[in-house]
């Protein structure tokens, strides 16, 4: 099971039923395997983690996208609230001084890595506006500390995927969407915990880099995406990437609380859920992973023969922008 695609579809599900006040997905939380992991207090969260400390932080969030269901609906939310608390606990204790600091991306300890550290901080930041102490402060600033100076933001102001092991400066490697989207929605929750709106600034500078360098037509787009059959196809993680950028888009505006920083993203998630509606969308209604272009059709057969794929977790990701822009987006 990959349990980060499985997680952020739990996530996006109870964030629809927060936002709507429906009730329809009511019982899949307990029902789900992390649910039923989360409910039974016996569970091994180190052995179902596998050492992948980037899933963990997806299952804290889930956990408590969950419980604030839950609380919301007058139910126990305790066994996921509690479950969260451990995971987190398990994620905190991987931060060492190798790199200067940050968590590791596994319990192999070979990587450090953005997506890893942006999570850390968003959680860290959360769970202190939630009310779990000073200590999970205390890590989301020296988790923004040791970020800011890692030089993993590069010079258009996008996040590369991490730090090369042996001397620990930035990799160069693909900026994906979502590294964008988490470090924007972590630098709201710290400023929120704070008061300090510069870390507003900071988080608009990769959201404004991502519009300019990661999107075709005003729509995201994928180093893997490719409307055009034979192309880079976007695998398992991948394809979820572009749905988690917009969702923590939202989870951005959601902390900044600010009408003008609204404004300046409404449009934008207007187009987004515009082209995964009229782009990304088949005549089945399932959602595939390019939004930028319509799927090409063989001019033949007139069937769909383009690069979009189809799967559950391109469905998802389709899911958290119609979400996002539902919120945020123009009337």
């Amino acid at each position: 099971m990959r349990l980060n695609l499985h997680q952020n579809t739990l996530e996006d599900l109870h964030n629809l039923m927060l936002a709507t006040g429906t009730n329809e997905f009511a019982a899949v939380a307990d029902q789900s395997f992390l649910g039923r992991s989360a409910l039974n207090a016996n569970t091994n969260w180190q052995s179902l983690l596998g050492g992948s400390n980037d899933d963990a932080g997806w299952i804290v969030l889930a956990l408590w996208k969950i419980a604030d269901y839950k609380g919301s609906r007058g139910q126990d939310n305790s066994a996921y609230l509690s479950s969260a608390t451990k995971v987190y606990n398990i994620i905190a204790a991987q931060w060492d001084s190798q790199c200067g600091g940050g968590v590791w991306w596994s319990t192999a300890h070979t990587y450090k890595n953005a997506i890893t550290n942006e999570l850390f901080l968003l959680l860290s930041a959360e769970g202190y506006i939630r009310g779990f102490g000073q200590s999970y402060l205390d890590n989301a600033k020296k988790t923004w500390t040791w970020l800011s100076g890692t030089g993993m933001r590069n010079s258009d102001n996008l996040w590369n995927d991490g730090l090369n092991f042996n001397d620990c400066k930035n990799n160069g490697q693909t900026t994906w969407t979502y590294n964008q989207g988490v470090i924007a929605a972590g630098l709201a929750s710290l400023s929120a915990a704070t008061g300090d709106k510069s870390l507003l600034d900071q988080a608009e500078l990769t959201l404004d880099a991502t519009i300019a360098h990661l999107s075709t037509n005003n729509i995201l787009r994928e180093s893997c995406d490719n409307a055009v059959s034979g192309g880079a196809v976007c695998n398992q993680d991948q394809q979820i990437f572009k749905g988690i950028w917009t969702k923590h888009l939202q989870f951005y505006l959601d902390r900044a609380n600010d009408p003008a920083r609204t404004a300046k993203y409404s449009g934008w998630l207007g187009s987004q859920t515009s082209a995964v509606f009229h782009f990304g969308t088949n005549a089945d209604n399932l959602v595939g992973s390019v939004w930028y272009a319509p799927n090409q059709l063989d001019k033949f057969s007139d069937c769909e023969q383009g690069g979009s794929i189809f799967t559950p977790k391109t469905d998802a990701s389709g899911l958290a922008a119609h979400i996002a822009a539902a919120k945020y987006g123009p009337c």
